[in-house]
C-alpha cells in the first residue's frame, strides 16, 4: 500500500487552481488511498461511538476534510498504540492519527506534522475524590494508584510523580478509566482534551482534578522520515486554520468532546438530496477532478454524520426540482433554494442557512452601466437567466421579459456573458462571488445589490419528519462553528 501511494504522490503531487474551496492552492494527490493508523480507544480522537458502533472523533472528521481538499481517500487502519510509531517509522502506513504528542525522542524515528492542537497533562479522578486536589497531594498519600497506558506521554509524567511502584498498567485508556469508576486505580493521568472527552460523557462519574501536571504541549499527525505526505498535509491544515475549519472541528470534539445536545438518530438511513450540480459554490461539477463538490456536499456529509444518515445525491434539472421535492420523489432538496411564501404552500423549508442579495455579474471592462438603474435604462443591453429561479423575477422586474435571455442552467449563461451574447447576468451575491473566484480577470460583480437580504433553505415534502432533524443538526453546526466555518470555505472568495 505504501508503495503504491509513494509512486502515485511522487507523479501526481502539483498545483491546481484555486476553485470555490478555497482562495490558496493546494497539492492534490490524485486520488490516492493514504493509510492511517489509529487506535479507537482514545477519545475523542478516535473511539468507537456506543450508539452506532461506528468509529468515530477528531481523527475521522479532520482526515476526511483533509483528504476532500486534498484528494485522497482516508483507510482508517486499528493498530495496537504500542506498536503504532515503530510502525509508522517502518511504513507499514502511510500515517498516524491518535493524539500524538510531538516529542524529540520519537521525532528521531518519525516526521511530524505541524501541531494541530496544544494540551498538558491532567489527573482524571472519580466525581467524589476528597483525598486529594492535584498531583502533589496524591504523590504524597502512598496508598494511592494511577492507571496509565504504557508507551504514552501520560506513562512518563505518571512515572516521575508517583514512581513505577504506584503505576497500574492497561492495554488501552478506556480500560483505564473503567478501572478508575470501578475503584481499583485512584487516578488516570491523560491530556486534558482527552480527559474532558471522558469527563462530558461521566459527567456524574469523574473529573478533573486540580492544576494541570505539565506545561503545554503540542500533538500531530505522524509520517515516515521523508514522506512527502507530511507537507501536503501540512498545507491541507494550514487551508482549514485560515477558514476557521479546524476551529470548528476542535470545538466539536474538544469543549465538552461531545455535540452540546442530544440530536435524532436517523438509524443510517439513506436520505436522497436533489441537487442541479450547475450551481457554484453549492454543488457543481469540478473541472480538475470530475467530482461534485460544493457547499451542499460538505453540510450534508456533516449533517449526516451527526444525524446517522447517508446521503444519496441525485443530479436533478432546477426547473422541476421543488415540485418532484413536493410529490415525495426526494426526500430533501438543497441547491440554493430561496425561502418563499408561495414556495413554502408547496414544500416545507428548513431554517435558513445563510442570506443573500441579488447582484448583476458582468464583464470585467464592463464601462456601459455601473448598476441596476443604468442598466435597465440601455434598451439594448440584455439579462441572462435561468427560468423559475430567483433571480430570473428579480430580473423580469428590472427590464422586462424581453430583454431577458433564458438559458438551461447557470454555467450556460455564465459562459453566455463572457462570450458576450448578453451583457449581464442577475445572480445572488454568494453564487456570484464564486463565478468571479474562478474567473477574476473575465468577470466582476456590477454596482449595488438589487434586492434586500433574502434566505437559503432546503427544502421537503409536506409535513416530512426529516426537516426537524435537519433543522436540529443545523442547530448544532452553528453553535460549534462548523456552519460558518463551511461557509466561510466556500463563500468567502468562493
Amino acid at each position: 500500500m505504501r508503495k503504491k501511494f509513494a509512486l502515485l504522490l511522487a507523479s501526481l503531487i502539483l498545483l491546481v487552481p484555486a476553485l470555490a474551496a478555497g482562495a490558496q492552492d493546494l497539492p492534490d494527490l490524485g486520488g490516492a488511498t493514504i493509510t492511517v493508523a489509529v487506535e479507537n480507544a482514545y477519545k475523542p480522537f478516535s473511539f468507537i461511538d456506543e450508539a452506532s458502533g461506528e468509529a468515530v472523533g477528531w481523527d475521522y472528521d479532520t482526515l476526511h476534510e483533509l483528504c476532500d481538499r486534498l484528494n485522497c481517500v482516508p483507510e482508517f487502519i486499528e493498530t495496537a498504540w504500542d506498536g503504532m510509531i515503530l510502525a509508522v517509522s517502518n511504513g507499514e502506513y502511510d500515517m498516524a492519527a491518535d493524539g500524538i504528542t510531538i516529542k524529540p525522542d520519537r521525532a528521531e524515528i518519525v516526521d511530524f506534522s505541524d501541531g494541530y492542537v496544544s494540551l498538558v497533562q491532567v489527573l482524571l479522578g472519580r466525581i467524589d475524590e476528597m483525598r486529594f486536589d492535584g498531583g502533589e497531594a496524591l504523590a504524597a498519600d502512598e496508598s494511592l494508584l494511577i492507571g496509565v497506558q504504557p508507551g504514552t506521554t501520560n506513562y512518563w509524567v505518571a512515572l516521575e510523580l508517583v514512581g513505577e511502584e504506584r503505576l497500574v498498567t492497561y492495554e488501552t485508556f478506556p480500560v483505564a478509566v473503567q478501572a478508575l469508576i470501578a475503584g481499583d486505580v485512584d487516578a488516570v493521568v491523560m491530556d486534558d482534551v482527552a480527559g474532558q472527552g471522558y469527563v462530558g460523557v461521566n459527567a456524574d462519574l469523574l473529573q478533573i482534578v486540580g492544576d494541570p501536571l505539565t506545561s503545554e504541549e503540542e500533538l500531530g499527525f505522524i509520517f515516515p522520515l521523508g514522506s512527502e505526505l507530511r507537507d501536503a498535509m501540512n498545507a491541507g491544515l494550514d487551508s482549514m486554520r485560515e477558514d476557521g475549519t479546524l476551529e470548528a472541528i476542535n470545538n466539536k470534539w474538544f469543549l465538552g468532546a461531545e455535540p452540546a445536545a442530544a440530536l435524532p438518530d436517523l438509524g443510517g438511513a439513506t436520505i436522497t438530496v436533489a441537487v442541479e450540480n450547475a450551481y457554484k459554490p453549492f454543488s457543481f461539477i469540478d473541472e480538475a477532478s470530475g467530482e461534485a463538490v460544493g457547499w451542499d456536499y460538505d453540510t450534508l456529509h456533516e449533517l449526516c454524520d451527526r444525524l446517522n444518515c447517508v446521503p444519496e445525491f441525485i443530479e436533478t434539472a432546477w426547473d422541476g426540482m421543488i415540485l418532484a421535492v413536493s410529490n415525495g420523489e426526494y426526500d430533501m432538496a438543497a441547491d440554493g433554494i430561496t425561502i418563499k411564501p408561495d414556495r413554502a404552500e408547496i414544500v416545507d423549508f428548513s431554517d435558513g442557512y445563510v442570506s443573500l442579495v441579488q447582484v448583476l455579474l458582468g464583464r470585467i471592462d464592463e464601462m456601459r452601466f455601473d448598476g441596476g438603474e443604468a442598466l435597465a435604462a440601455d434598451e439594448s443591453l440584455l439579462i441572462g437567466v435561468q427560468p423559475g429561479t430567483t433571480n430570473y423575477w428579480v430580473a423580469l422586474e428590472l427590464v422586462g421579459e424581453e430583454r431577458l435571455v433564458t438559458y438551461e442552467t447557470f454555467p450556460v449563461a455564465v459562459q453566455a456573458l463572457i462570450a458576450g451574447d448578453v451583457d449581464a447576468v442577475v445572480m445572488d451575491d454568494v453564487a456570484g462571488q464564486g463565478y468571479v473566484g474562478v474567473n477574476a480577470d473575465l468577470l466582476q460583480i456590477v454596482g449595488d445589490p438589487l434586492t434586500s437580504e433574502e434566505e437559503l433553505g432546503f427544502i421537503f415534502p409536506l409535513g416530512s419528519e426529516l426537516r426537524d432533524a435537519m433543522n436540529a443538526g443545523l442547530d448544532s453546526m452553528r453553535e460549534d462553528g462548523t456552519l460558518e466555518a463551511i461557509n466561510n470555505k466556500w463563500f468567502l472568495g468562493a
